[in-house]
Parts: C-alpha cells; sequence; structure tokens
C-alpha cells in the first residue's frame, strides 16, 4: 500500500537466501498517468545470494523503463530480449566507460495502478536471471493492506 503499485514476493528455490532490502525513490521517473506529467517513482530492492554464491537482485518500480534501468547502470543499452515463460525480458549492457556492468532484465507486469516494472541484475549468470525472473513473473501482488 505504500509504495502504491503491486510488490511480488518470488518463492525460490532451496538454496537461495535473501540477504538486503530497500526502499528508494527516483525523481521525475514515472509518467502520471492523469496528468501526463513527470512524477517520483518508488522503487523496492530484495537482494539475494544464488546457491552458486553469487548476487542478483530484483528492483521492483513504478517508473518508467528507461529511467529505472538507468537508475542501476547509467550507460546501459538494449541488446536482445529474453522469453521467460511467454514474459519479455528486454536484456540492457553497458556501453563505454560501463562495459563491464552487470546486465539488467526487465519487464513490465501489467496490474492495479499501472503495474510494475521488474529488473534483475548483478553478478548471477542468465540461468539464475532465468530463476528469479520466472518466480516473480509466477508470484501473485502481494495484497494491500488497508
Amino acid at each position: 500500500e505504500t509504495l502504491g503499485f503491486p510488490i511480488r514476493m518470488p518463492a525460490l528455490p532451496n538454496g537461495w537466501q535473501a540477504n538486503s532490502g530497500a526502499r528508494d525513490g527516483i525523481e521525475g521517473a514515472r509518467t502520471d498517468p492523469v496528468t501526463g506529467q513527470r512524477a517520483r517513482a518508488k522503487v523496492s530492492t530484495v537482494g539475494y545470494i544464488t546457491p552458486s554464491g553469487r548476487y542478483v537482485s530484483l528492483t521492483q518500480s513504478n517508473a518508467d523503463e528507461d529511467k529505472l534501468v538507468r537508475s542501476i547502470h547509467a550507460d546501459m543499452y538494449p541488446t536482445g530480449a529474453q522469453d521467460v515463460a511467454g514474459i519479455q525480458w528486454v536484456v540492457y549492457e553497458g556501453s563505454g566507460q560501463d562495459n563491464r556492468s552487470e546486465p539488467v532484465w526487465t519487464t513490465h507486469l501489467a496490474g492495479a495502478e499501472g503495474g510494475t516494472q521488474l529488473a534483475i541484475t548483478g553478478a548471477g549468470d542468465a540461468d539464475e536471471f532465468r530463476t528469479l525472473a520466472t518466480a516473480v513473473q509466477a508470484a501473485s501482488p502481494l495484497p494491500a493492506s488497508r
């Protein structure tokens, strides 16, 4: 309820451990659907340690795709897509000084109040990104307490 967009809690396989979490905001990172004006977006990020010991994070936000990706890594561009159980995730990679950056996979899941933009990044490999993407897609939004 506090964030104002649907949040999902992925059920991950054994061996995945949540190790961090944060809430933040990004100024001017979303377009208000009513006014068309730029507005502050809210962000929720949870970090995980995978069974292989790598760090991977899941960010959920009401930010526009490009603004969310650039808040994670500034100099990114789309390089392709990954199909995860019928949902397309856009893959971003770095350029210039950021060419060693970790990739970012992002997609938008429709839902109440405009849905949620998701982003996965970290030191994980494609299989670990796919595992997290599959789990978050399968999760129903948490109920907003009133």
